[in-house]
């Protein structure tokens, strides 16, 4: 397996998206597939499903609900009668056109899955290519040597996924990264996918061409002034170090704002450019949103193109003050972008579906774009989802949405307490270093945070970078992004929760909750809600809110053959996902 880091990358090199083929989906129960498909023609007679149509990005449960093999699990409980998909191995097949292969010497050929939802292996003319078992980082297998001079069959196949990772359980003992909430949340039933959750492409690269790997990419800004600061830092090959790079940064009318050509070695240890003339991004509220291009060209010495990486640029400046009233060791959370303080307000992000493979860029963009309308300025990425496709943070940009992104670690319940052992760090560390290495360019991304409710032995207090595994996730963030803000977790500081009899102590930092209306028990009048957010004097609140209801008109769509009433566990459709229900609160 090859790490890919990537951004756009573009050049001379053939590269092909593999979702333009004719793909097909097969379904076993597990290891059948080893004694009986035939990887030269793609086809297995004791397959239980067989020959499915199947898109690239998409998911096994929308390939069969689109054949009719299962039904909309959104209605009713169907979601509890497809709990068997978890159950089977299941392989995606095509063939690879010939003329993608036609020129062999000197060339490479490489196979990049940016998203792959969980664990399994890649298979070439029925010879394994290389094993995958994280949702959380993209592959790259070098498929070369298993290539024939025609007629290639491409074969993913994936195994069984775990039997639960869900909300109840021990984090301490989670050692498997798959997205968690698919195995069922406070906010939705059992629904554990299994796909091709981002784009596949199939690269030609010429063995003897230049390259650079680990590009990165961070800009700044005046606080006062519409002047930027761009760096840029990467990792060029030994053919790379004879030619140069020049770069290129245009507005969005393709004015040219920045243009000069380096020495290829220089950007090993990283260049700057300062005072660029640009105008400032600002937060939904604030002001414009104004971005620009950036393009990364290395060119070989003879100045032929190497490779070209591409990426869409803001410059602003953001930081972190003292609020008022608050002790001197005490975190700072008060935001200012280029020199304004002003109100987070915003809301926290789940993923939109649980089969997240099959979302389109218009399911994102109709979402953010109602956010914006309330006039929310910020998200936070939740830590028991999935790394987010690249149109959330573009429309975050293009929006003036400012990103909290949460690391793929959560709460489970009976214990919140991060995994100490050394295999299951190095791989976080790995899945940080993707993560910082891919969204860092991004000017709607505030802060990084260690995950959702991490605690400390016993649930005493919110974990701290003391922690093995969380410092090992603060050092990777500092060393490649010091310009952002890590906190260990959310919530962070003395106290986890949003504590009425803790106000004035200075003790409520970052905190969750409540999640219902604060009622007191002696009155259950606004009143008491008023009051509870009078005296408040969180700092930041990371995570809170009430419960609430989807129309009317969608719970009739979708209750299926059960009543809507009663709304509580009495009810089966209420019981699949009942931890809010408040029914016997407020009905007698």
């Amino acid at each position: 397996m090859l790490f890919s880091q990537s951004q756009n990358d573009q050049g001379p090199n053939p590269v092909y998206d593999v979702s333009v083929l004719d793909w097909k989906l097969w379904g076993y129960r597990p290891n059948y597939w080893k004694m009986d498909f035939d990887f030269a023609k793609l086809s297995g007679k004791q397959a239980e499903f067989s020959d499915i149509d199947f898109d690239i990005p998409g998911s096994v449960q929308m390939a069969l609900k689109n054949a009719s093999e299962i039904d909309d699990w959104n209605i009713g409980l169907n979601s509890k009668d497809i709990e068997w998909i978890e159950n089977r191995d299941w392989l995606v097949g095509s063939i690879i056109p010939d003329e993608w292969t036609t020129e062999r010497k000197d060339k490479q050929f490489l196979l990049t899955c940016k998203g792959l939802d969980y664990k399994g292996m890649i298979f070439v003319n029925g010879k394994e290519a290389g094993r995958f078992n994280n949702a959380f980082i993209p592959y790259t297998f070098d498929i070369t040597d298993k290539l024939t001079d025609k007629n290639n069959s491409l074969v993913i196949v994936f195994e069984c996924p775990p039997s639960y990772l869900g909300q109840i359980g021990y984090t301490s003992q989670i050692k498997d990264w798959k997205p968690r909430f698919n195995y069922g949340w406070d906010w939705i039933p059992r629904i554990v996918q299994t796909g091709i959750w981002d784009d596949v492409f199939f690269m030609v690269k010429d063995k003897k061409a230049a390259s650079l790997s680990h590009i990165q990419v961070l800009t700044n800004a005046d606080k006062r002034e519409d002047k930027g600061s761009l760096s840029i830092k990467a990792e060029p090959d030994n053919r790379a170090l004879k030619g140069k790079v020049k770069v290129e940064l245009t507005d969005s009318d393709g004015k040219e704002v920045l243009s000069e050509t380096i020495l290829a070695g220089n950007l090993s240890s990283g260049m700057k450019w300062d005072n660029i003339p640009v105008k400032r991004w600002f937060p939904n509220g604030l002001g414009e949103q104004i971005l620009y291009n950036l393009h990364v060209t290395l060119l070989d010495e003879k100045g032929a193109l190497c490779q070209q990486n591409s990426y869409r640029i803001g410059f602003r400046n953001l930081q972190w003050l003292p609020t008022e009233g608050a002790s001197d060791d005490a975190d700072h959370w008060l935001c200012a972008v280029n020199n304004q303080p002003f109100f987070l307000q915003g809301i926290n992000w789940t993923p939109i579906r649980p089969n997240f493979a099959d979302l389109k860029e218009s399911d994102y963009r109709r979402l953010l774009a109602s956010y914006k309308k309330m006039g929310i300025n910020a998200i936070r990425v939740w830590g028991g989802g999935f790394p987010e496709k690249d149109w959330l943070y573009d429309i975050c940009d293009e929006m003036g949405i400012l990103i909290w992104q949460d690391f793929p670690l959560s709460s489970s319940g009976l214990e919140n307490y991060p995994p100490e052992g050394e295999k299951e760090i190095y791989e976080i560390s790995e899945i940080v270093e993707h993560y910082v290495m891919r969204l860092e360019h991004h000017p709607s991304l505030m802060l990084w945070c260690g995950g959702n409710e991490l605690y400390q032995k016993g649930d005493v207090a919110p974990i701290t970078d003391s922690h093995k595994m969380i410092a090992a996730m603060k050092k990777v963030v500092t060393s490649l992004d010091p310009t952002r803000k890590f906190v260990p977790a959310s919530p962070s500081g003395p106290t986890i929760s949003n504590d009425p009899s803790l106000y004035g102590q200075g003790m409520s930092w970052d905190v969750h909750g409540p999640w219902k209306l604060p009622f007191t028990q002696t009155s259950n009048y606004w009143e008491s809600v008023k009051n509870f957010w009078t005296k408040n004097d969180a700092m930041m609140h990371s995570e809170a809110g009430v419960p609430g209801a989807m129309s009317v008109e969608m719970m009739v769509k979708y209750k299926g053959e059960y009543d809507l009433l009663p709304a509580n566990t009495e009810n089966p459709l209420w019981r699949n996902v009942n931890w809010w229900i408040q029914w016997d609160d407020y009905i007698a």
